[in-house]
């Protein structure tokens, strides 16, 4: 399939900043015939929003996370950001991978500029690296700038990865469990480094995780995809938690555990059951928006004041 260069004009549209429309990926499979990973994926997020997706190994969440970088195109459907159709790879979109993916002949100030004057390729060399300098600086490496990565812990080579993919200033940005091979307090600091950047500099981000607090701590709204094969969108989860929140005090907050153990709960049962038993109304264009702690799912006016 090859998707159409869409315009979207319209205002409501418009509030779609990032749109996922009808996608599905499949595979051949032996003997003939072929195996649908997933497919009638919808959700959408609005400018400035974090979103998390969450599901078990093999619902095809990376492949998603491909398909909104470019370097993917879906079998069916269209992914939208900003009112345009994604044909292939931009600069409008940065990527951090699990791996940090750096050069390693190459500087901390290197790897970030090499970003910089790939996206504005007109730019002399002394704006290159002031641009790049700032954003190094926005995530604590302003003492590393000449340290080339061996010379770099395991989460200082993250924070590299993060200030190349926000030099570009990209109009999203994609997160591949950017955190999960770090231990567990280097881990903590680069989620607060991230939300503080995405809260100051209102950075859309989609990110995919395995890890039901830092969804929590990171997420304005979590996607919760059932197993797969044939994986769908069982529901949104909009984080009731206040958007100034901190990580000392989370758990202290009045809906902090009900938003837990309602991603546990999908996690553990809820993921195979609802794939298995899909409910009486289940509208795959409009997934069920809920909020934990509540009795019901949002209603529209719901979904305005949130």
């Amino acid at each position: 399939m090859t998707p159409v260069n869409l315009v979207v004009n319209d205002t409501a549209a418009n509030e779609k900043f990032i749109s996922i429309e009808g996608i599905a990926r499949r595979y051949p499979a032996p003997g003939g015939g072929s195996t649908t990973i997933f497919e009638n994926i919808w959700f959408s997020m609005k400018r400035g929003e974090f979103c998390c997706v969450i599901g078990h190994s093999g619902c095809g969440k990376t492949t998603v996370l491909n398909m909104l970088a470019g370097l993917e195109l879906p079998d069916d459907g269209v992914n939208i950001v900003d009112g345009y159709a994604i044909e292939g790879p931009s600069l409008d979109r940065a990527v951090i991978f699990q791996s940090h993916a750096l050069l390693p002949w190459r500087t901390v100030l290197g790897n970030v500029a090499y970003a910089v004057s790939s996206k504005w390729r007109d730019w002399k060399k002394d704006k290159v690296n002031a641009h790049a300098q700032k954003y190094i600086e926005l995530v604590g490496l302003g003492a590393s700038l000449h340290k080339r990565p061996s010379e770099l812990s395991g989460g200082m080579k993250q924070r590299v990865g993060i200030a190349r993919a926000l030099s570009i200033e990209p109009k999203m940005m994609l997160m591949d469990e950017p955190f999960s091979a770090l231990d567990a307090l280097t881990r903590g600091s680069l989620q607060d480094e991230v939300r503080r950047i995405c809260l100051d500099t209102g950075q859309s981000t989609f990110m995919i995780t395995h890890d039901v607090d830092e969804a929590i701590y990171l997420a304005d709204k979590i996607v919760l995809m059932t197993n797969g094969p044939g994986a769908m969108v069982a529901e949104i989860v909009e984080n009731p938690l206040p958007r100034n929140r901190d990580r000392i005090n989370l758990h202290k907050l009045p809906d902090y555990y009900a938003v837990r153990n309602h991603l546990i709960d999908f996690l553990v049962t809820g993921s195979k059951i609802f794939r298995d038993n899909i409910p009486a109304g289940y509208d795959p264009r409009k997934p069920p928006l809920v909020r934990p702690g509540a009795d019901k799912p949002l209603t529209p006016g719901d979904r305005k004041a949130a």
